[in-house]
């Protein structure tokens, strides 16, 4: 039996199951094999004996006439069918013919999967808060920092990211061995790269003004195995792109990614693949900047972005983000955090290897580094900073930008922080003129976020922490409306008078 007969019965077994309201377990229970050989079954990854076949067909009422004669007829969508096992969807009694006829329109499938993926995400974070609620109700804890309100793959992705200290040998040796075979030199060209995609995976490359849409910047086909890319990006991000493609096609070829991701639970659908697309970053740049090369230079310039970027002839972020990759434990760089936000102090992309606390997606401390930055772009801020539980890190940050058009506003501007903690700051060359001799006089005064942070005397704050009441008092008024009102605010404090004379 070939093995498109296979996913047919399969998936025609599937069907009957799911018209029937019938669960993969009671159903395997009734057949005398494990579920996880129906779902093997299902999936046309193993053929259906005879035998099960016949009790599988009398269980759901159907002659085997009747069955082999509906194979390659009007079948329900594979993703919609595996929305149609989900609860909800399973209370709606779907006939055949509803599902025969949704499958039939594509567009609705897609529609209908994509909007019952995004119910399911914003139910999972709902769950988290009361998760999150019932635990503090368990321990009697008033601590609302545990709260987490938006929690989404996004944040799984860096948790696993952090989970590995951001170092992944496989993944080292694997770009070594690839560098080695296309001869790849210390400063890797887009041609370079576009040559070793062809030579060592038989991808062609085609450049092109527009792809698929003004926004899209590479395309994969696989059926005629063809990279596309947008010649309007600058040559250092177009390697990144062809580097980041090598690591896909690897994965795909020979699974590097799977043994990493093993075992390791997740909450939410999206999140493999996004950790995939993740490693395959992290490929990109082991590709781009080889850790050893690397890690000499980082030791010689002392952690000089700027320099290294221009050693590379790669960009300021890739160089960042690579800096944070040096765990390996016979070279082992300094813990560094990493964060990215837009002029908005969004943030897209964060990573505390130091153990600095970062919000999730709340807006950071706008007395940070990374947010200073703004305010003299070019210029690289730096800056000790002291959060509430008196742990302080020392932080320089630079705006990157990329105009489009000639404009700025249609185009890209990022801030770029990185720090490690200040007992590590002696390593860098950027705190040489920072030296901390006086702690309390140096460091600025951060928080989290304003929502937890635990400071009351900010002058910064932008909205009333969830850690305080927020009391009004027509009375009293602090430098800053949202300032909580605490003990000893409302009696002004005497000052002694030196005596005259």
């Amino acid at each position: 039996m070939t093995s498109n007969n296979n996913a047919a019965m399969g998936q025609r077994l599937r069907e009957l199951r799911l018209q029937r309201g019938l669960q993969q377990g009671e159903v395997a229970r009734r057949l005398g094999i494990s579920p996880a050989y129906l779902s093997l079954i299902e999936k046309g990854k193993r053929t259906v004996q005879l035998p099960i076949l016949f009790e599988a067909l009398e269980l759901y009422g159907v002659s085997m006439e009747t069955f082999m004669s509906s194979l390659g007829q009007g079948r329900v969508d594979d993703g919609l069918a595996q929305l149609l096992d989900e609860p909800l969807l399973r209370s709606l009694n779907l006939s055949e013919g509803d599902l025969q006829g949704l499958s039939a329109e594509p567009k609705i499938v897609t529609t209908i999967t994509a909007l019952f993926n995004l119910y399911k995400s914003t139910r999972q974070q709902l769950d988290n808060v009361l998760q999150s609620v019932a635990e503090r109700e368990r321990e009697g804890s008033g601590e609302a920092g545990a709260l987490r309100f938006d929690y989404h793959p996004f944040d799984e992705v860096t948790d696993f990211l952090e989970t590995h200290r951001n170092y992944f040998a496989s993944l080292e040796e694997r770009a070594t061995e690839f560098r080695a075979r296309s001869k790849l030199g210390v400063r890797v060209s887009a041609q370079n790269l576009a040559a070793a995609l062809e030579a060592q995976l038989d991808v062609r490359v085609d450049f092109r003004s527009d792809v698929r849409g003004a926004s899209v910047i590479r395309h994969w086909d696989e059926d005629t195995r063809t990279l596309t890319l947008s010649e309007r990006m600058p040559e250092q991000r177009m390697s990144f792109q062809l580097a980041h493609t090598i690591g896909l096609r690897l994965f795909d070829q020979e699974r590097l990614h799977e043994p990493i991701l093993a075992g390791y639970r997740t909450q939410y659908e999206e999140t493999p693949a996004l950790i995939k697309i993740h490693l395959a970053n992290y490929f990109a740049g082991a590709l781009l900047l080889p850790y050893e090369a690397f890690f000499e230079d980082v030791q010689r310039t002392r952690y000089d972005v700027e320099l290294l970027a221009q050693l590379f002839s790669s960009s300021y972020e890739t160089v960042a983000h690579r800096i944070c990759n040096l765990g390996d434990p016979r070279r082992r760089g300094v813990p560094m955090h990493f964060l990215r936000v837009d002029v908005a102090g969004n943030i897209s992309k964060r990573y505390s290897g130091d153990g600095i606390r970062f919000p999730h997606h709340d807006g950071s401390c706008p007395k940070m580094a990374v947010h200073l930055a703004f305010l003299t772009p070019g210029v690289i801020v730096k800056q000790y900073s002291q959060f509430p539980d008196g742990e302080t890190y020392f932080c320089f940050a630079k705006v990157v930008s990329e105009p489009k058009e000639g404009s700025l506003a249609r185009g890209t501007a990022y801030g770029i922080g990185l720090g490690c903690h200040a007992d590590d700051a002696k390593h860098l060359v950027y705190a040489d003129d920072l030296p901390f001799v006086d702690p309390q006089k140096m460091a600025v005064r951060v928080g989290t976020t304003c929502r937890f942070c635990e400071r009351t005397d900010c002058n910064m704050r932008s909205a009333p922490s969830y850690k305080f009441a927020f009391r009004v008092d027509e009375k009293v008024k602090k430098d800053n409306f949202f300032s909580p009102l605490v003990s000893g605010d409302d009696s002004p404090k005497k000052r002694k008078r030196k005596p005259k004379g």
